[in-house]
């Protein structure tokens, strides 16, 4: 059990440093997070593109359309991603609206969930103290709180996987076959779950993982041989493949009947063996990506995750943690040969990091180690004007010269205050040496998503989407046919609320595209007599008017 011995002072806690420990440990300091990183200006930004708007544009397309079973974009079938996601953000539209909020909310409600089940699952294992600390952990770092505000399937399918793992692990605990059934069918209810969310890889991380771990505590003797082979008929339960199946196979089935084998070739051969093979949509990555990413995506925190490395060989000899390096070890090691890479895509294998980071949390002792990431984050926020500056002069592209331009005009004074003041905060903090590190980089972590969420999103989703919302909406006044021309921005549908297909308008019809784009347009098309309806930034709209 982890005593918090750094926040004593020769033995007992003392006055504040006591009332600091408790207040750190709080389930309802956890709550408060969850709320903040979750849920606050869940609906004040718009929806970003792609991902966003290609999720919601499906959502908005299915309820028009009545069809269930094929998600859409744009009049076309979308076979990205199984239906569940669209499920529930079109229940959270037919109560809330269909607005940003709402889209949004399945994925909040998800990670809270998510922080939830690990709360739970750390509490059962260890304490309660250091499932506080591992929740907050998760809800402060970058990535996880980004996906937990995105209208996208990541929060919901990382809700399933962790909890098929802590059912796996809750089954190696006990080996009473009648005692862990439960455990078992449970696990293949959030499989079938994640597989309706997000296809194979639901199923495929907790099966690999289960058997190396499984693996990894033969001995060579009988009882070890026998405790291997309760993975295999747990692996290979007849019953638990039936929950799956009653669980996922009636929408695969669904869509097979309504569009017989193209979603199974596109979504199981293109984008899923596909992603591996090559990358794809341009995400690609060099060898080594996901360690810098790892770096990246776990702020403030970065610092506290490599004090972890030295005690990585200890770590082997005891289950749990053995259980969870194997788990973090599997995914990154599997996306790093992975033709297309995404950072989200390593949050698969981060929950098992996030338990490690609190119950080690004594151990992490070096100040400079445990701030250096924050402090050079903040330090980039504080210089972000001068980056611009830099990149708008180096700019190749007349796109990127306009949304840099559009940018730099948003990076404020008043951006430029908040973004001091967390930069200064996290200063006191480092010098602040009374308290242990880790609650100083639980509240560096707060610090941050006020900063973020506050002050940088805002105005970040403002310049590249905010236009393509107010087109959309004039468009949606204007009320005539409307075309997009070789521009990928489908929350323009969405705010739209219409299909937009992508070819050259005609006389009497809108045309809404990128600002690059408009010479192509009229070079390919001289007899287009386009008038300005709408430009701000990196986009346009267009209405084109019959040859004079």
């Amino acid at each position: 059990m982890n005593t918090d011995a750094s926040l004593t002072k020769a033995g007992a806690p003392r006055g504040w440093l006591h009332a600091m420990r408790a207040v750190m440990t709080s389930p309802l300091l956890l709550a408060l997070v969850i709320a903040l990183s979750f849920f606050w200006s869940l609906g004040s930004m718009p929806l970003y593109d792609l991902d966003e708007g290609a999720f919601t544009e499906a959502t908005r397309e299915m309820l028009a359309s009545g069809n269930f079973i094929t998600p859409h974009k744009d009049g076309e079938p979308r076979y990205d991603k199984p239906a569940l996601i669209y499920w529930l953000q079109g229940g959270s539209t037919q109560v809330l609206g269909f607005n940003e909020f709402a889209l949004r909310l399945p994925s909040a409600l998800a990670a809270t969930l998510w922080v939830m089940a690990l709360w739970l699952f750390v509490r059962e294992r260890l304490d309660a103290p250091t499932a506080t600390v591992a929740g907050l952990v998760m809800a402060l770092s970058l990535q996880v709180s980004l996906i937990g505000k995105a209208a996208v399937a990541d929060a919901l399918l990382n809700l399933f996987i962790v909890l098929t793992f802590f059912e796996i692990y809750r089954f190696y605990l006990n080996p009473d076959p009648k005692a862990n059934r439960g455990a078992i069918l449970r696990a293949y209810l959030w499989m079938g779950l994640g597989f309706l969310t997000k296809g194979p890889v639901a199923v495929f991380f907790p099966l690999v993982v289960s058997f190396l771990f499984f693996l990894s505590g033969i001995r060579w003797s009988k009882p070890s041989l026998l405790a291997f082979g309760r993975w295999f008929k747990a692996a290979f339960d007849p019953l638990g493949w039936l929950v799956f199946l009653l669980v996922a196979g009636p929408w695969y089935l669904a869509i097979y009947l309504d569009n017989g084998a193209g979603f199974f070739r596109s979504f199981f051969l293109d984008h899923n063996l596909g992603r591996f093979g090559d990358a794809m949509h341009g995400h690609g990555g060099f060898p080594g990506y996901y360690l810098v990413i790892l770096l990246l995506i776990l702020l403030p925190f970065t610092g506290w995750l490599l004090n972890l490395v030295k005690s990585y060989r200890s770590a082997w000899s005891d289950p749990l943690d053995r259980f969870l390096w194997i788990w973090f070890l599997v995914v990154i090691l599997f996306f790093s040969f992975s033709g297309t890479k995404l950072p989200h895509y390593l949050l698969y294998g981060a929950t098992p990091l996030f338990i490690l980071m609190a119950r080690h949390r004594d151990a992490l002792t070096n100040r400079w180690l445990a701030f250096a990431p924050p402090l050079i984050f903040f330090a980039l926020l504080v210089a972000l004007p001068f980056i611009l500056d830099v990149a708008m002069v180096l700019a190749k592209k007349p796109y990127d010269a306009i949304l840099l331009e559009e940018g730099r005009i948003a990076i404020d004074r008043e951006y430029g205050v908040v973004a001091l003041a967390g930069f200064f905060l996290t200063v006191l903090l480092f010098w602040w040496s009374r308290p242990a590190l880790w609650p100083r980089l639980v509240l560096v972590g707060i610090i941050q998503t006020l900063v973020v969420y506050g002050a940088l999103a805002p105005r970040v989703l403002d310049t590249m989407q905010g236009p393509v919302k107010e087109a959309a909406l004039l468009a949606k006044r204007m009320d005539l046919p409307t075309v997009v021309y070789r521009t990928s921005m489908p929350s323009f549908s969405v705010y739209r609320e219409a299909i937009t297909p992508s070819r050259v308008p005609r006389p009497g019809e809108l045309v809404f595209l990128r600002v690059d784009k408009l010479e192509q347009l009229t070079r390919d098309n001289p007899g287009l007599n386009l008038e300005l309806a709408y430009h701000r930034g990196p986009v346009a709209l267009l209405r084109a008017r019959p040859a004079e």
